[in-house]
């Protein structure tokens, strides 16, 4: 079964969306919900796991640094999206990486060539914003590109955990 709550965040409200074992979306305000898998679930704000995701953003936007660990999480993608959404939960909070850095991570790990782009096409595809931090995820000589929920989103996001997003360039 699936069951769905909102999360009032200082950003706007936060859909988040979980089975009784994990934790399957996280969207914030502007991104892409997934309608086939929200028409699906109920609403029920006492879930398990919704009450634990919603406790995680409560630390998460009051300045503690939960890690995405903490829950248990069951994002639907492709074998290649997975590995790439588990890379990301290893992005300490508060740094960032590229992401041909991730593409050279997975490429040395998997033994054979892997584009920044494909990289970037699983980044933009994670289903659980904040929790599996894809906001963490820069361009090429800290260019600022690429969020779902648009780039003053990210920033905000950036801002949260003590980045200084002076330094990243904005295209």
């Amino acid at each position: 079964m699936l069951y769905y709550t909102n999360y009032p965040s200082p950003l706007g409200e936060i859909l988040l969306l979980a089975t009784e074992e994990a934790l399957a979306g996280v969207w914030l305000p502007g991104q892409a919900v997934d309608q086939k898998l929200l028409a699906q679930a109920q609403r029920w704000d006492q879930a398990p796991l919704l009450v634990a995701g919603c406790a995680w953003l409560e630390r998460y936007f009051h300045g503690a640094c939960p890690v995405p660990q903490e829950l248990p999480l069951a994002p639907q993608g492709t074998p290649f999206r997975q590995r790439v959404w588990k890379r990301l939960c290893e992005i300490p909070y508060g740094q960032l990486v590229t992401y041909g850095q991730l593409a050279g991570e997975i490429a040395e790990a998997d033994g054979h060539k892997m584009s920044a782009q494909a990289v970037g096409g699983a980044v933009g595809h994670n289903p659980i914003s904040i929790i599996i931090p894809c906001h963490r995820v820069i361009g090429a000589n800290g260019n600022l590109v690429g969020y779902g929920g648009g780039l003053a989103l990210k920033k905000r996001l950036l801002e949260y955990e003590g980045i200084d997003i002076r330094t990243l360039y904005d295209p």
